[in-house]
């Protein structure tokens, strides 16, 4: 039911005059542009309003969250819709202007030097880690070979994602032992329905990176007896660096003693102490199965590392998702170098640790000048929502350190650079999503209702059906700004 446009006005908010060319305060000290918006995009820009400067937000999605909305799984809706609550609450703030549906980068909607030449005060990417990282095995682009990433999209149905066909077979192995793998095992269990997932690790079971309150999700589908038997296959290597097998194998027992129900014959195990090498395929270069090496543990410091044994098998599956990290990605136009962006070598400024978001070019031993990273940006595959954004809050206060010997604009400077950049997305047609353009589409995907393709909550496919359904919200209402 199409609402009318009173309704839709209280709903969301200022007018288009108002919402247009927002008007800066007095209070108001520097113009910072942040790229990204997700858990630490969104935390530096709270701080950074909050101690009363104007705040750009660039995202490459048409929606903001980054993570909480394409990274957490879908069906947590109370955690992910606490968080998108707070990042409503800042949208809403005068000071901040939000762009959505903008690529940042080489050939791109706008470039970092095109972003540098607009008068900014400082410039914070939190673009997070675009990049599919590898682990160089042979056959890793074979069918049924899935990064974790992309599977994650998938089921939390990011456009150019979602719609993407995953044949994922009856027997899967997923490679690593992290939250990540968790969501993916809970989707193969729950909706998916496979008959095997396994998990791989070069490590042993004291190296386990999941938490523990996840694992519920998948414990009721995991094989009891065929855990005790693989970790009394590995019980010797656990004791020659000192582990208790049967302490350890305790552990993970007690971190099963308060599973969601099982809704599936699925079952899940684990394979400790074994490293892929290579993926094997048929005729057709489709999955059939894993060549592990077995690995043994050896003492580095405080922490372990595996150490190829040379002895080889087969492990038969017939897809393989590497939930081994992530990567930044080069195109965004950031010194870069072995899949991380640069930042500075050398501590500097009042706080040593200000050095750690500095965007950093090695060719001419300089910082770039005002340029930030913060989150994943920063370093890939750190922790999930929460570290992203403690990373933020931290930038936020490295860009005010910044900003306290760079010269304050007026308001007519800050003005100016917003028009600026507003007036460049329209002169190369690039359709931008505003805040308010958002709360329509928000309006439009609750009243969908829920579906049973989506889990959780209803979410359009691609980007072209979300802004088609924006102008349809401002063709029957006409309170929403044109672009």
């Amino acid at each position: 039911m199409i609402r009318s446009a009173e309704f839709l006005a209280r709903q969301w908010g200022p007018s288009a005059s108002e919402w247009e060319g927002v008007p800066v305060t007095d209070g108001t000290r520097h113009l910072i542009l942040v790229a990204g918006a997700g858990p630490a995009g969104m935390a530096v820009a709270n701080m950074l309003t909050k101690a009363g400067h104007e705040v750009i937000i660039l995202n490459r999605d048409i929606k903001f969250g980054g993570l909480v909305e394409y990274g957490i799984f879908p069906s947590k809706l109370k955690l992910r819709g606490g968080l998108k609550k707070t990042y409503w609450e800042l949208l809403g703030n005068s000071h901040v202007h939000y762009f959505g549906n903008v690529s940042v980068g080489r050939n791109k909607d706008v470039t970092l030097d095109e972003l540098r030449s607009l008068g900014l005060s400082a410039i914070v990417f939190a673009t997070g880690a675009q990049g599919t990282k590898t682990i160089g095995v042979e056959g890793e682009a074979a069918k049924g070979v899935y990064h974790a990433k992309d599977v994650v999209f998938h089921f939390n149905r990011l456009p150019g994602y979602g719609e993407k066909p995953f044949d994922m077979g009856k027997r899967v192995a997923v490679i690593g032992v992290g939250d990540v793998m968790v969501d993916i095992a809970h989707w193969l269990t729950r909706y998916k329905r496979v008959e095997q997932v396994t998990a791989i690790a070069r490590r042993g079971l004291a190296e386990r990176k999941y938490n523990p309150k996840e694992i519920r999700a998948i414990c009721a589908n995991i094989d009891q007896a065929d855990l005790a038997k693989e970790i009394e296959r590995i019980g010797p290597r656990l004791e020659a660096v000192g582990q208790n097998p049967a302490e350890l194998q305790k552990e993970m027992a007690e971190e099963f003693s308060k599973c969601e129900p099982k809704t599936s014959h699925t079952k899940v195990g684990f394979r400790f102490l074994s490293s892929p090498k290579r993926v094997l395929t048929d005729a057709d270069n489709r999955v059939r199965a894993l060549e592990l090496e077995e690995t043994k543990l050896e003492l580095k410091g405080q922490d372990t590392a595996a150490v190829g044994l040379k002895q080889y098998e087969e492990f038969p599956c017939d897809s393989v998702v590497f939930a081994v990290g992530d990567k930044a990605d080069d195109a965004v136009g950031l010194p870069y170098k072995n899949g991380t962006f640069v930042t500075n070598p050398t501590p500097s400024g009042n706080d040593p640790d200000d050095a750690l978001f500095q965007a950093y070019d090695e060719a001419s031993g300089k910082v770039l000048d005002g340029v930030f990273l913060t989150g994943w940006a920063r370093k890939a595959s750190e922790g999930l929502v929460g570290i992203a954004k403690r990373d933020g809050d931290w930038c936020a206060e490295v860009v005010q350190r910044y900003l306290r010997s760079k010269p304050v604009p007026d308001r007519a400077q800050i003005q100016r650079s917003v028009e600026r950049l507003r007036a460049m997305f329209r002169e190369r047609g690039v359709t931008t999503v505003s805040a308010i353009e958002l709360r329509a589409l928000e309006s439009g995907e609750q009243e969908h209702g829920p579906s049973p393709e989506c889990i959780g909550e209803f979410k359009f496919l691609t980007n072209q059906d979300m802004l088609s359904l924006i102008d349809e919200k401002r063709a029957a209402s006409g309170s929403l700004p044109r672009r």
